[in-house]
């Protein structure tokens, strides 16, 4: 017994080693492309900052060295994936404004939204569905203008830390309201319109799961002012969920349903506005 797990033993080493000789990936990139999106967010939002400076000087500075870091993480791809040329990190610096401006949206939008928010501040500094948010931004970014391995090291990153699993391919419009968010998964080509909310366990995947579907929208369209509510899940690529639509907790979709409607557990789609023209609306 003992010669045989010596022998086996010996086998694991020698594959190891061989593996060990083959890997050519830069051994920090997971801790330099997590470095990266802190620091975006830490010159956005002195929230993620511990040294705040103020002169519009030190803050292009901070962005310069922005722009120094996506390049040395492209660089340290190169040979690997077909990296984008050195000066897209400077067209990520020129979606700067466009990232800040629909994180602002989506902080107030947790916080018009959730009773117990304090203030956008808090939004900010505290709830896990902002920081998901903020970073699946910045890779999306990323994604659209060709890098490779770091949008998803990024979102892998907020999701390890909140329980929040977007893909940076996804398509998220504006006022974006994750509350709770602990278990919930956005797949690659949903498509979500603006003013919309999710809670805790949704889940926004694909019908059927196959490779050969890769180049294909598999995941759901949800329209503007739509709320689904916790563990709902909706399937399907040709799946739309209407605006203004409230999906309840635990159901499940995977067909089309109109706009102004409300969809209860077992699929019931009935119209979302009651005789009185009151609306029905949960609140956890």
């Amino acid at each position: 017994m003992q010669d045989t797990l010596s022998e086996r033993y010996r086998e694991l080493v020698g594959e190891l080693l061989v593996r060990r000789r083959e890997h050519c990936f830069p051994l920090k990139v997971r801790s330099s492309t997590r470095r990266f999106g802190e620091d975006v967010l830490a010159v956005l939002f002195p929230h993620f900052s511990e040294n705040v400076l103020c002169g519009a000087a030190e803050i292009e500075e901070e962005i310069h060295r922005l722009e120094a870091e996506l390049v040395q993480l492209g660089e340290s791809l190169d040979g690997m994936f077909n990296v984008p040329p050195p000066q897209r990190a400077h067209e990520f610096l020129q979606q700067l404004p466009d990232i800040y401006h629909a994180l602002l949206l989506d902080a107030r939008a947790i916080h018009q939204g959730d009773p117990a928010s304090v203030s956008v501040d808090e939004v900010i500094l505290a709830y896990p569905g902002f920081y998901a948010v903020a970073i699946y931004r910045i890779a999306h970014t990323l994604h659209q203008l060709g890098y490779p391995l770091l949008p998803r090291l990024l979102t892998e990153h907020a999701h390890k830390q909140t329980g929040v699993d977007i893909h940076p391919g996804a398509t998220i419009g504006r006022s974006f309201f994750i509350d709770h968010g602990t278990g919930l998964v956005v797949g690659e080509t949903a498509v979500i319109g603006n003013g919309v909310k999710l809670y805790q366990g949704v889940t926004l995947g694909a019908l059927v799961v196959e490779k050969a579907m890769a180049n294909r929208k598999r995941h759901p369209t949800l329209e503007d002012n739509v709320v689904v509510y916790a563990n709902a899940t909706i399937l399907g690529g040709e799946t739309v969920i209407g605006h203004d639509t409230v999906v309840g907790g635990n159901a499940w979709v995977t067909e089309t349903v109109p706009a102004f409607s409300i969809v209860g557990r077992h699929t019931d789609v009935r119209p979302r506005r009651p005789a009185s023209g009151e609306e029905i609306e949960f609140n956890i």
